[in-house]
């Protein structure tokens, strides 16, 4: 049994769960990985979306309570009515804008350059807005209103770009727009339960002739490695934040733009992707 696929199953599924809720692009690093493991092909590209599904279930496990209360009071609570309602309305822009420019977004700008040149404006963009005065009028996902979330789904929408990172336009809006930090992060954790859904959902049925038997070892690792990656990353981020601002997550992406960018310039790393 060759397991080159399985082992490039694991580094991607590992990958996707580590950056999929930190503000510095899973996509972007996905497509890089991707690159360098030389599985960057319409399966590969079926494979990142699929595995997301692996990070969606740890965040669906960690908030497994609040989850159950949200669909149970549903019927009569009218937080739990007010919480989904902010799901819908946040979700949309990023459906929309994604169902009419994705596939000329996939064709034009889904390249290491790009993602790269990204990694690093969207570094700077975090700096200032850390560096800026934070004005904190809404402390808890609780007390998100409509227009609250309208603007988050616009903010989410800017991740359509690869290498903007979902988690990270969610959560910095959601600074600019008066949230906690703890609210801001939350609120991008619950957004990414119908937004991953959604895509994969997509994705998985627009390329179901890409699925093969013999893929099964691999969607399993990927599916096991995102998983566990993203659970501990989700458990590790809310500690983090409760001391800690997102600086050292911009100047990560600002070193690892200009790396990406340096080693495509002098040729030490043939980009493909």
């Amino acid at each position: 049994m060759d397991l080159y696929p399985l082992l490039q199953a694991l580094i991607l599924g590992v990958v996707e769960g580590l950056t999929e809720f930190l503000p510095v692009s899973s996509t972007g690093h996905l497509i890089l990985v991707g690159d360098l493991l030389n599985f960057n092909d319409e399966r590969g590209k079926l494979f990142e979306i699929v595995i997301q599904s692996g990070a969606i279930l740890a965040v669906c496990w960690e908030y497994r309570r609040r989850i159950a209360s949200v669909l149970c009071g549903l019927p009569r609570d009218p937080a739990a009515q007010r919480m989904v309602l902010n799901l819908a309305v946040a979700f949309m822009p990023l459906a929309i804008l994604g169902l009419l420019f994705g596939t000329a977004i996939k064709t034009h700008l889904f390249n290491p350059v790009t993602v790269a040149s990204t990694f690093i404006i969207g570094g700077f963009i975090i700096l200032w807005a850390e560096r800026r005065e934070h004005r904190i009028r809404i402390e808890s996902v609780d007390d998100l209103d409509v227009i609250d979330a309208f603007k988050l789904g616009l903010a989410q929408a800017c991740a359509l770009i690869p290498g903007t990172s979902r988690s990270g336009a969610t959560i910095i809006g959601g600074l600019l727009f008066g949230l906690s930090r703890k609210a801001a992060t939350e609120f991008s954790f619950f957004l990414a339960i119908p937004t991953l859904l959604a895509a994969t959902v997509y994705q998985s049925y627009k390329e179901r002739h890409l699925f093969v038997a013999s893929d099964i070892g691999l969607w399993l690792v990927g599916f096991l490695a995102a998983f566990a990656s993203a659970f501990l990353c989700v458990r590790w981020l809310l500690r983090y934040i409760s001391s800690h601002d997102f600086t050292i997550f911009a100047w990560y992406r600002i070193a690892f733009g200009i790396v990406v960018l340096a080693t495509s310039h002098f040729g030490i790393v043939r980009w493909t992707a």
